[in-house]
């Protein structure tokens, strides 16, 4: 499985598979939940790659993803169709065969009875050597696990009962904590500020996103990320403090015009 780093924390990559998504005929659901996933567990996700349906872009992208992270959550291309070559391409980045794996096959064999397990369902039970089943409750078929690298479907509700079931198997480090700040003043307005603070304060991280208030018009909120709880509230109110300085600032240069 797994492991964290010296520093112990614990990082992640996405690897999203799919002609369909690269295409816009298929809108991806999937990172955004998986982020949020890991965040609150403590596991940070790093990098996401979105590659074709090309077994050596998924090979070269998988090994560069790999030998990074602690874990790589891939997405997509393990159903029945011939374009699903995800679970082949994994096996020839780990270097093992591939072949149907009985476990899969009973697990099919519970939903579809006779010839309703034909050649195109039983495509999904074909699981590198050495894997472990990842399963779901809501169509059976399962994904795996294989070294740090974790195979799920790319239909959100069945990647979501997967992730569901690795979740609790996943090594974890210690959770970020965030806060957010109302700046009340426009992003170029504390720019150099935040990033001075940013240096002061090499513990936490600082971001700023723009938003526009109907009623103020451009705004901003600051996010304060940290992983110490003090360092977090140092950050904060090093942050307020700046705020404070700044809007005087720009307070008396409106009455000085």
């Amino acid at each position: 499985m797994g492991k964290a780093g010296q520093d112990g924390v614990v990082t992640a990559a996405i690897l999203v598979i799919g002609d369909e998504i690269l295409s816009g005929r298929t809108k991806d659901k999937n990172i955004g939940y998986i982020a949020e996933y890991l965040t609150a567990i403590g596991v940070d996700l790093r990098e996401v790659r979105v590659v074709a349906d090309v077994e050596d872009d998924i090979v070269d992208a998988l090994n560069a993803l790999r030998h990074r992270y602690t874990y790589v959550f891939t997405t997509g291309g393990i159903g029945p169709t011939h374009d699903d070559i995800t679970a082949d391409s994994v096996a020839k980045a780990f270097g093992v065969p591939i072949d149907f794996d009985p476990r899969a096959v009973a697990l099919l064999q519970q939903r579809f009875k006779g010839p309703d397990l034909n050649e195109a369902r039983m495509r999904m039970t074909r699981i590198p050597h050495g894997a472990e089943l990842v399963t779901n409750k809501v169509s059976l078929a399962p994904g795996f696990w294989i070294g740090n690298v974790i195979v799920m479907a790319g239909v959100p509700n069945i990647m979501q009962a997967m992730l569901d079931e690795v979740g609790p198997k996943l090594k974890t480090g210690k959770q970020m904590l965030s806060e957010s700040i109302r700046a009340d003043a426009r992003e170029g307005d504390i720019g150099t500020e935040l990033g001075e603070l940013a240096k002061a304060h090499p513990d936490a991280s600082f971001g700023s996103y723009p938003f526009f208030d109907d009623k103020s018009g451009p705004n901003t909120n600051i996010v304060v990320r940290s992983r110490d709880p003090q360092k977090l509230a140092a950050a904060r109110a090093a942050v307020e403090t700046m705020l404070r300085e700044v809007k005087a600032r720009l307070k008396a240069q409106a009455q000085s015009n």
